[in-house]
């Protein structure tokens, strides 16, 4: 087993210590070392500013920090669904539409995006928007079986939308957010205990786990990595792309990222991506590092005859 250290503390960037990481050996390890260098621009704490503004009722203040965000990393649905909800709040309602359609995109299952999603086609009087997000909860509530851990959310989230789709347009009370969104404290047990799960090969578990990490701490490019490794692992390929880009376009020379993405390309036929990943690494490493080892053992392995 080796060990893949934070490249940047989790809890530093949400004011405290992260652990070290370990990846179960047999495909896609990473490797310990020195932290990467960062983009000029960290989202994570525009995203700390904004949830902390969010959890006041600041939501001005909120959007404004999101928006941020959401510039850097526009496919994060945690950092959208919160943006939308802050017009929400405010009454914005068209303000609201498009963060809110975007954090459903990339996450459907995230039912208080589809819930304030279709709040808000209720308010602005598009009825049939409103019903389409409607039973797309419903669907997710038969799915569920009154069995799931989203059962209660779920029954909740069906019988607001029911109301508001029957007040329509008329209504001017205002709409509440409904986040309890998890502590920075408990940002480091979340995290350990994800990496365990991917460790143990559980990782539908680990996804869930960093999902929530995702909802502490924002779009962090350990985070983002760990995702694309435990959807690579599931044959996700496509989201375990879009999650190692996500993380690459916020820490360009993340190397765990970097060597993880090299492995999904060859995985997927392209020799000469990996091959390009493999140099960035060599360049970023200069006298070597275990990304760089591990991802030259993949090619090599996989490759032998390819270069």
């Amino acid at each position: 087993m080796r060990y893949y250290r934070s490249s940047m503390s989790l809890l530093a960037a949400c004011a405290a210590l992260a652990a070290p990481i370990a990846l179960a050996a047999g495909g896609g390890g990473g490797g310990g070392g020195a932290p990467p260098s960062q983009s000029s621009y960290d989202p994570t704490i525009d995203y700390k500013k904004g949830v902390e503004a969010f959890a006041a009722g600041r939501y001005a203040e909120a959007a404004k920090a999101l928006k941020k965000v959401v510039a850097a990393v526009p496919r994060n649905p945690q950092a959208n669904y919160l943006l939308g909800a802050s017009h929400l709040a405010q009454g914005d309602y068209s303000r609201a539409v498009k963060p809110l359609e975007t954090a459903v995109r990339h996450d459907g299952k995230m039912v208080e995006a589809r819930r304030d999603l279709g709040v808000v086609q209720a308010r602005l009087g598009k009825a049939d928007k409103a019903d389409k997000e409607l039973q797309a909860l419903k669907m997710m509530q038969e799915q569920c079986a009154a069995s799931c851990a989203d059962a209660a959310k779920l029954a909740d989230a069906i019988a607001r939308l029911e109301a508001a789709i029957a007040a329509g347009p008329q209504a001017r009370a205002a709409v509440a957010p409904d986040m309890h969104l998890p502590s920075a404290a408990a940002l480091d047990p979340i995290y350990v205990a994800a990496v365990a799960l991917i460790n143990e090969r559980r990782y539908e578990a680990a996804i869930a786990k960093l999902d929530a990490a995702l909802w502490a701490a924002g779009p962090h490019p350990d985070v983002l990595t760990y995702l694309g490794f435990a959807n690579r692992k599931l044959g996700r390929h496509d989201a375990a792309e879009a999650y190692y880009r996500d993380a690459l376009a916020i820490a360009p020379t993340h190397r765990g990222a970097i060597e993880y993405y090299g492995e999904l390309k060859l995985e997927r036929g392209d020799v000469a991506g990996a091959r390009a990943h493999l140099a960035r690494l060599d360049a970023i490493c200069g006298f070597g590092c275990n990304e760089a080892d591990e991802l030259r053992r993949w090619i090599e392995e996989k490759a032998p005859s390819a270069g």
